[in-house]
């Protein structure tokens, strides 16, 4: 029978090894070793993006740009010009406190020019309540959303700060042969073209809005949007774009996320995301048994 000791040495060595886990949970992902946000310029808020709608509820600041809702209107922002590929980011910091229902959002897209056919890629903010975190949902639409058939491809993550506290860069590379989608130069994401099918291909221009989402949002639409809360701001700042717009001759070729220069992901960035994706995220559509599979498959 195993003495007094022996318990209390077993007991010692489990609380190490869960502190070691939650320690090591706590401190974010390992180094991606290479910071593609740092190769490239930011511009300001005026360089690159004008005014989509709600406009009396957007204060722009030299580079920066606040957007709010209330119970009157939301607000967003559009690129002055669309993209066939390219780098798009910007450092956002969120509204605290009770957020349930109110999206706020960095994305492509291509809406207007194809609606209710169009392409989408996203970054978006699902507000919460104040007990729990922020999601973080990325999401690809490939010709079909918002005809009765919205086929999206959803992954969620829970992020390893609290984004309210202060500005964290957020970003999409897309080129002809992949999306990634990076928190702090750490890739969290990467969608593969694997067949022109299931990989959006026609012209997109870079969004950035705040709204109502209440029917989704939040667990499914349990906690809705609360305007006693009110306003909710979404604040921009440090925007980068670097890619080649519809004018741009056929050989131009957007950023590399990568040190190779080339698509894909290095070794040290590949083991970062995947210490995101094993520890902080939520809900992978390819891995939902409710999906219909058939439509996604690329999964």
């Amino acid at each position: 029978m195993p003495s007094h000791s022996s318990f209390l040495l077993m007991a010692l060595l489990y609380f190490i090894i869960l502190f070691t886990i939650s320690s090591s949970s706590a401190q974010g992902p390992p180094s991606p070793g290479y910071y593609p946000s740092s190769k490239l310029n930011s511009i300001s808020f005026d360089q690159g993006f004008g005014n989509l709608w709600g406009p009396q509820h957007q204060k722009v600041d030299q580079d920066s740009i606040s957007i709010w809702l209330d119970n009157s209107s939301g607000s967003g922002f559009k690129s002055l010009r669309p993209y066939r590929s390219g780098y798009f980011g910007a450092a956002i910091k969120l509204q605290p406190g009770y957020t349930a229902g109110v999206i706020t959002s960095f994305y492509l897209s291509n809406n207007e020019d194809h609606p209710g056919n169009h392409d989408e890629i996203d970054i978006e903010f699902l507000g919460t309540t104040p007990d729990k975190p922020y999601t973080l949902q990325t999401n690809v639409y490939v010709r079909g959303s918002g005809d009765g058939n919205i086929i999206g491809r959803e992954m969620k993550f829970h992020l390893w700060f609290d984004p309210t506290q202060d500005y964290h860069n957020y970003a999409i590379l897309w080129n002809p042969s992949e999306i990634i989608f990076l928190v702090d130069d750490v890739p969290i994401r990467r969608y593969p073209r694997k067949s022109d099918a299931t990989f959006p291909l026609r012209p997109m221009s870079a969004y950035g809005s705040i709204w109502d989402a209440s029917s989704w949002a939040t667990e499914e639409g349990k906690y809705k949007a609360d305007y006693h809360y009110q306003p909710f701001i979404g604040r921009y700042k440090n925007f980068k774009i670097s890619g080649c717009t519809v004018e741009d001759s056929a050989s131009c070729r957007p950023p590399s996320v990568s040190p190779s220069s080339s698509s894909g992901l290095s070794r040290q960035q590949c083991t970062a995301m995947e210490w995101v994706q094993r520890n902080q995220l939520v809900y992978n559509y390819c891995q939902d048994p409710k999906r219909d599979h058939t439509q996604t498959p690329e999964c």
